[in-house]
């Protein structure tokens, strides 16, 4: 069965979008079957691994809403072992939409539960928003990601996210877990990355991730392309880095074994 998680922060400019397509692109070349669900209204993870929102014509809007099957709506991408589930415009309207429905919190819940056991992991990209959609996702998912940006407001609003996932864990969905946080848009040559790395890991200690990801031009080059950065520019340090948390995330999973003699 698929592990899934989100990816949220109600903060928009952390990075979100960027692990969402690099992590499941990371995955996929490491041979893992991967799902990417793109549940931001902006649709730039569907932009960014080459499909264009304008000529979709079913994506995760049917899904919610008309009740269309994720089967349906699935597309093959570029990038190796990985799918997407893409939002389209009328993603907009989903927020809305969803109010006066039954069982409004667990309807992306339900549209996974039919092909999950296709894939070893479904990534899903939220909104910058703690609205229905991303509340959806969270009632969906395994464990959350919350991107962090190494920058001067970095834990401003980080404390409100972490209070709304104690709520999801109470209310909605109590075996959702805290898969890490994930520092990102690192700058080597700035004080204050350092100081923000050290604030975070002081306050979150076994929280963060290991990984940290660097602010790097190939990185933030790669969806104008279409492509995830693997297969942009596989050499780059932004690839490194997805590869790295990539890695770091299946590690958690499937712990090394240990050879006795």
């Amino acid at each position: 069965m698929g592990k899934i998680i989100a990816i949220a922060n109600q903060k928009g400019g952390v990075g979100k979008t960027t692990t969402s397509m690099n992590l499941a692109g990371s995955l996929g070349v490491l041979e893992k079957k991967v799902l990417l669900i793109d549940a931001d209204p902006q649709a730039n993870a569907s932009s960014g691994v080459g499909c264009n929102p304008r000529e979709i014509k079913k994506g995760l809007y049917e899904c919610l809403i008309e009740q269309v099957t994720a089967q349906e709506c699935i597309l093959e991408t570029n990038s190796p072992n990985l799918d997407l589930l893409p939002a389209n415009i009328d993603l907009v309207g989903a927020e809305l939409e969803l109010v006066n429905l039954e069982q409004r919190e667990y309807r992306m819940k339900k549209v996974l539960a039919s092909i999950r056991d296709k894939y070893d992991f479904i990534i899903i990209d939220c909104a910058p928003s703690l609205g229905l959609l991303t509340l959806n996702a969270l009632s969906a998912a395994d464990s959350v990601i919350v991107p962090v940006q190494c920058e001067y407001f970095a834990l401003e609003g980080l404390g409100k996210l972490l209070n709304t996932i104690k709520i999801v864990q109470q209310r909605l969905n109590n075996e959702l877990i805290i898969e890490g946080l994930l520092l990102t848009m690192y700058d080597t040559r700035l004080r204050l990355s350092n100081q923000v790395v050290e604030e975070v890991k002081q306050h979150f200690q076994d929280m963060v991730f290991k990984t940290i990801i660097h602010r790097n031009v190939r990185l933030g080059e790669s969806p104008s392309y279409g492509e995830t950065i693997v297969i942009h520019d596989a050499s780059s340090k932004g690839a490194v880095n997805y590869l790295n948390l990539a890695s770091e995330i299946l590690e958690k999973l499937e712990p090394p074994t240990v050879e006795t003699e």
